[in-house]
């Protein structure tokens, strides 16, 4: 009977479990509906998933954690993304509830990141940190969507589009930066709901993490509005949005030359009033609007359509760009044209990303049978990537556009070599006729779109066949909008200036690289041959602990720094300037100088400004050193000579430094009430605390806050490596090897060999050279050092403050991933850059 009850006990647990899991799902798919349904819905993005990650780390298998990340993908599609399976039936011609069917099935496959981030957030389930296992699965999240990108370019953090501060992020990595951090913040949450009394830890992270978003985007917009309210010229474009839709059907009824004859002279007259009445310099008509291939007519009615557009814009007067094909020797393509009054076609951009088996079938399964299967399919060709075109006055003013048709719009790197390429504007052209009964669809690409004018800072304008035309500023913001299925003319203008520098435009789309990167080096930091992750597991002994019962010998010594107040002042200041010198060359390189070491001025200001205060200080630092050892009943502290006894009871308390400059240290409380004159620097504090407990001391940490940064200090110390993390080594001799090699090709292409400079100009110019090749790479390494230092820190305060007995793993496995990535990613990334560009 006993038997038979905890069977019936097992089975009723494992229905709660699924009924919970289901229930989870369910919950997290009403909460993405509402993310997804836009307006002030934006906000319950950072909770949208917690429902589903609360059952997810109740699951105790990995068959289980796949198929709920399967249904949750398919819950996904229906909540946030249910239009597209209707309105692609309506366009295939199938019926709109197998459409949709068909579409929740096939979400496992079309959202991969679920099945990556559950896979990873499983395998980590054991170790030591969930804010490793939170990080590792995020990673994964966006790395999958960076290397299988969806069709609709579609990720979580579109869902803050409405959102004029958080959004502003976008400008340092995109959509999917604001997909990473809603992702750990949802994290946090459904940690909170786990851990009981120490929720604030978890919430604390999550509180963080969103005060820095809209702090970010707070700052971001303030510092917009100073640049875009100074005055500068502009040009004035004319969007037309004609709402002639149906066209097979209009063909069928009126005749190819007709149909064709009515778009143009809508388009014309459209055209004209824009000029006339609203000022319009310039004109934009939408994807396809031209439906024949321009400037290589296939008929006589073709070429005397051409003319009637050419004779348009002369009479006009104005540049026109507008939708069309093209085709050459290769085939025909989705394009867009520009013309101009006194030069005529300037040329085509050919469309980049066309839409699958729509426009474009992959040449391995072109094969007729599937065109029986599927008699829409295009046979357009991909065309060769970005290309930015002058939009000319008569004046002389000059914008230069990237323009991006359709789909185009839905990946980032177009606008970001657009951008680079020295465009001024992104000029958008779709045909977003399809979503005519499903205007969640168009208002998820405008959406979408907008995301490129955040990571370009470039404005954007942008022309459909039936809505949503638009004007978007450099914030993102949706300036003015047309109506679904409206005839509408909307003038916008493009300001002719520089953009402002962002750092999507100076690395591209690397969040999602970054993820992957990580990932990879979370593997080979976690790999030991034979002992699979091992030294995560439960009982791996932390840094802390070890340092607070270490045995210390009572002969023992113990090398530390002695300050007095106005002495550590004085190296904090010195180490403060370093820094501030080098966060104001990093920012400089990233928003004005580009991403390398160009100037004498730079190497000149991290000379004096970062290396001569750290030098002054490490001379310092040297001139303070002593020791602290324990002879009889009393502590000996001895610096250059000079020896100071306190008596163990004399002793009542250890004050850790909540400030670590110059670096982690304590102040020794007398009994007497006052402190020791000269405060105490060691790497790790709770050393001290040891010698003392060995001799006999009663000595305690001044209050909780102390004892914690003591043990926040050991960990640190503790995943100290003696050498590679050695200054002289990391920014001294390391940055000697790329140097020398960059050194050499320098001269071999300036001087015809490596001793070409020396025996042209002498010894001294030569080895100048080598010193500003050898200063430039420590500064770029510093600062690389920098911020994997920055980021380090984050998790690991994030992982001490809300998983204590995590953090000296957390500590030790992302101190290995900085050295692999200093040490072995920065020679890798030079031969890559070597041998391919």
């Amino acid at each position: 009977m006993k038997t038979q009850e905890l069977i019936e006990t097992s089975q009723r647990r494992r229905r709660w479990q699924t009924v919970s899991a289901l229930g989870g799902i369910a919950t997290s798919g009403v909460l993405l509906a509402l993310y997804a349904h836009g307006g002030w819905g934006w906000s319950l993005g950072f909770i949208a998933l917690v429902p589903w990650l609360w059952t997810l780390q109740r699951l105790r298998s990995l068959a289980a954690v796949i198929a709920s990340a399967a249904l949750m993908a398919a819950v996904f599609v229906l909540a946030a993304l249910g239009w597209f399976g209707p309105a692609f039936g309506a366009y295939a011609g199938i019926d709109a509830a197998l459409a949709t069917t068909l579409f929740a099935l096939l979400a496992p496959a079309q959202q991969l990141q679920f099945l990556a981030f559950a896979v990873v957030w499983y395998a980590l389930r054991n170790r030591d940190g969930a804010s490793l296992q939170a990080l590792a699965a995020s990673a994964a999240w966006v790395g999958c969507e960076w290397l299988l990108p969806k069709l609709l370019g579609d990720t979580l953090g579109h869902g803050l589009q409405p959102s004029h501060m958080m959004r502003q992020a976008a400008d340092l990595g995109g959509a999917a930066l604001l997909t990473l951090i809603l992702l750990l913040v949802n994290a946090a949450v459904a940690r909170a709901l786990v851990v009981g009394r120490a929720a604030w830890r978890p919430v604390a992270v999550a509180v963080m993490l969103v005060t820095s978003l809209a702090g970010y985007g707070y700052w971001r917009l303030a510092m917009l509005q100073d640049v875009l309210s100074a005055p500068a010229p502009s040009l004035r474009i004319g969007l037309v949005q004609a709402n002639l839709t149906d066209l097979e059907r209009r063909r069928a009824e009126h005749g190819t030359h007709a149909v064709v004859r009515e778009l143009l002279d809508t388009h014309f007259a459209m055209s004209e009033h824009a000029v006339r009445a609203q000022g319009a310099e310039a004109l934009l008509w939408s994807e396809t609007v031209y439906p024949t291939t321009f400037g290589s007519p296939k008929s006589a009615d073709g070429a005397a359509f051409d003319r009637r557009i050419h004779d348009f814009v002369v009479a006009m007067g104005v540049p026109l760009v507008f939708g069309t094909y093209d085709r050459d020797e290769a085939g025909e393509y989705n394009s867009a044209a520009f013309i101009e009054p006194a030069r005529g076609v300037l040329g085509h951009y050919r469309k980049t990303h066309l839409f699958p088996f729509t426009e474009w079938v992959p040449n391995w399964l072109d094969r007729p049978g599937l065109r029986r299967w599927l008699p829409w399919a295009g046979t357009w060709q991909p065309g060769d990537g970005a290309r930015v075109f002058p939009l000319t006055l008569a004046d002389g003013r000059e914008a230069n556009v990237v323009p991006l048709i359709c789909l185009d719009d839905v990946r980032p790197q177009l606008a970001i070599d657009g951008a680079r390429l020295g465009a001024q504007a992104i000029v958008g052209l779709s045909n977003d006729s399809w979503f005519t009964a499903h205007p969640a669809g168009a208002r998820l690409h405008l959406a979408v779109a907008s995301f490129r004018s955040i990571e370009t800072r470039l404005p954007q304008l942008r022309a459909t066949t039936n809505g949503l035309s638009a004007i978007i500023d450099e914030s993102g913001e949706v300036v003015a909008q047309t109506g679904m299925g409206q005839q509408a003319v909307l003038v916008g203008e493009i300001p002719l200036r520089a953009p402002v520098p962002t750092l999507m435009v100076q690395f591209g789309d690397w969040i999602g690289r970054a993820g992957i990167a990580f990932l990879l080096a979370l593997v080979l930091a976690l790999w030991r041959p034979g002992r699979q992750f091992a030294w995560l597991g439960q009982g791996t002994a932390t840094a802390s602990a070890m340092a607070t019962t270490a045995v210390v010998s009572p002969s023992s010594a113990l090398a530390v720094v002695l300050l007095s107040p106005i002495w550590r002042a004085v190296a904090a200041l010195l180490l403060l300037t370093a820094a501030t010198c080098l966060l104001w060359l990093g920012m400089r390189m990233i928003w004005r100088d580009g991403l390398q070491v160009n100037s004498l001025a730079q190497i000149s200001l991290f000379g004096f400004g970062v290396v001569l205060p750290m030098l002054v200080a490490w001379l310092q630092q040297r001139i303070c050193a002593g020791e602290a050892r324990i002879e009889g009943r009393a502590l000996v502290l001895e610096r250059a000579g000079e020896r100071t006894e306190l008596p163990l009871s004399a002793i009542v308390g250890l004050h850790v430094w909540r400030i670590g400059l110059p670096g982690a240290g304590l102040d020794i409380k007398l009994a007497s009430g006052r402190r020791f004159v000269f405060g105490v620097q060691l790497a790790d504090p709770a050393a001290l605390h040891a010698l003392l407990a060995t001799a006999g001391s009663n000595v305690a940490w001044s209050g909780h806050a102390s004892a914690r940064s003591a043990a926040f200090a050991a960990d640190r110390a503790a995943a100290r490596h003696r050498l590679l993390d050695h200054a002289a080594i990391k920014f001294l001799l390391f940055p000697l090897l790329p140097a020398l090699v960059a050194f050499r090709l320098h001269q071999h292409i300036a001087f015809g060999g490596t001793f070409g400079e020396l025996q042209t100009f002498g010894p001294v110019a030569w080895i100048t050279g080598l010193l500003i090749w050898w200063a430039a790479w420590s500064l770029g390494l510093m600062l690389l050092a920098a911020i994997l230092r920055v980021i380090t820190e984050i998790v690991t305060t994030a992982a001490f403050l809300g998983h204590g007995s995590a953090a000296p793993a957390t500590r030790q496995l992302f101190e290995r991933i900085t050295r692999v990535i200093y040490y072995l990613g920065t020679p890798v990334w030079l031969v890559v850059r070597l041998l391919w560009g």
